[in-house]
């Protein structure tokens, strides 16, 4: 990736302030998911077995720059320390004497994390308080990042605190992450293979275009689906349609044609009468859908065309589901095509988010080759920019 990475760093007796991303939910004072400390911790390990005194940054929630007992990170130290079996030490605050008297008190082997950053508005507003990053900075010897959930956002703790160090690196979890998304987007195994779904064509137009110039086949489900379709003169009945984005989508399926893009709409749909879990599904065969109906997933004939599409690639891309996956009755498209990918011989990647939830819902999220961490960060990657958070680290010499 080009980037000096942990494992480059001499890191005994060194401070390490690194940024992970500890963004998880909490539940009656407890941490209700920790897969994003879980995937911490080999970045941390390493950190510790070699010696250094290890400080760890993170944002919970939206306090917006207040102070509030239900976004506080404390209950996510006591998480942590029975994932590391060790002590983690935690301080209520992230910056200020106190913080740097802890800090001074530490030793090899030592943890410890600070409250929530976003309890300090210099956190998501940096240039107008220069003085935030300045102050964290003073409390390591050099920088890891390890949060590529928020590696897209160029905040603090990201960008404005890492060039405060001469030397500033990638911890093992960003690594991975962009070495999945680099070999998927610069060198895939063929066919190659993008599905894209989710609500709103708006919210992929950039995912959309930057693919359409590297992939073989782009599968597109879910509600932008009937943007689409109503783009080619089908009628979709009551289906979600974004009006004003239906020449991006005619552009778009123009220019798969002029690449010989194969590109898979649905070719049949489950749909409801109104969008409830309780709507009866109805399957409606064929690509048009009545008035009256709405489109809440595709069709079984659908999902076998895009299993098959699936079981034929070398390399696959999975961002969005194919409808309202989270009520049952509508959820058996998006179900078959976890499948299809847990199935596959191809390299599986899948784009955080809803389809994260969405592997994890299928059972299946062990045999996915890579399950990103970060939703809004594996977008933009997508869409072809670099993060801000990757960029400030320091280049390999």
């Amino acid at each position: 990736m080009g980037k000096l990475s942990i494992a480059d760093l001499e890191l005994t007796g060194c401070t390490v302030l690194m940024r992970v991303d500890f963004n998880v939910p909490i539940r009656d004072g407890s941490v209700g998911n920790d897969k994003r400390v879980v995937a911490a911790l080999p970045t941390i390990r390493h950190a510790l077995e070699a010696g250094a005194r290890v400080i760890l940054m993170s944002h919970l929630g939206r306090p917006n720059g207040e102070a509030k007992p239900e976004f506080s990170l404390r209950p996510v130290a006591e998480c942590l320390r029975r994932h590391l079996g060790r002590e983690v030490g935690f301080v209520d605050d992230c910056v200020g004497a106190a913080v740097e008297a802890r800090v001074e008190a530490m030793r090899p082997g030592d943890v410890l994390l600070l409250e929530n950053l976003r309890f300090h508005s210099g956190e998501q507003k940096p240039a107008s308080e220069p003085g935030f990053a300045d102050a964290l900075a003073r409390l390591g010897d050099v920088y890891v990042n390890d949060a590529f959930g928020t590696a897209h956002r160029a905040h603090a703790s990201m960008v404005a605190v890492a060039k405060h160090f001469e030397q500033r690196a990638a911890g093992f979890l960003l690594v991975k992450e962009l070495e999945y998304f680099d070999s998927a987007l610069s060198d895939p195994a063929r066919p190659f293979v993008a599905v894209l779904g989710g609500a709103k064509v708006g919210d992929k137009i950039s995912v959309l275009q930057n693919l359409v110039d590297k992939v073989d086949r782009l599968i597109v489900g879910g509600a932008m689906a009937y943007t689409f379709l109503r783009a080619q003169g089908i009628e979709v009945g009551d289906s979600r349609v974004e009006e004003d984005k239906l020449d991006i989508a005619a552009g778009i399926i123009a220019a798969a044609q002029e690449k010989s893009v194969d590109l898979l709409l649905p070719v049949d749909h489950v749909c409801g009468r109104v969008f409830d879990e309780a709507t009866p599904p109805e399957v409606v065969h064929g690509a048009a859908i009545a008035p009256g109906l709405m489109g809440l997933d595709i069709g079984p004939e659908t999902a076998d065309v895009y299993a098959q599409a699936i079981a034929a690639a070398g390399t696959v891309i999975w961002n969005g589901p194919m409808g309202v996956f989270e009520w049952d009755a509508f959820s058996a498209g998006t179900m078959r095509l976890a499948r299809a990918c847990a199935e596959s011989s191809a390299l599986t990647i899948v784009g955080g988010g809803d389809s994260a939830s969405a592997a994890k819902k299928s059972g299946l999220a062990d045999r996915f080759d890579h399950i990103s961490t970060g939703g809004g960060a594996s977008l933009e990657l997508l869409e072809g920019k670099t993060l801000p958070g990757v960029a400030v680290l320091s280049d390999v010499q």
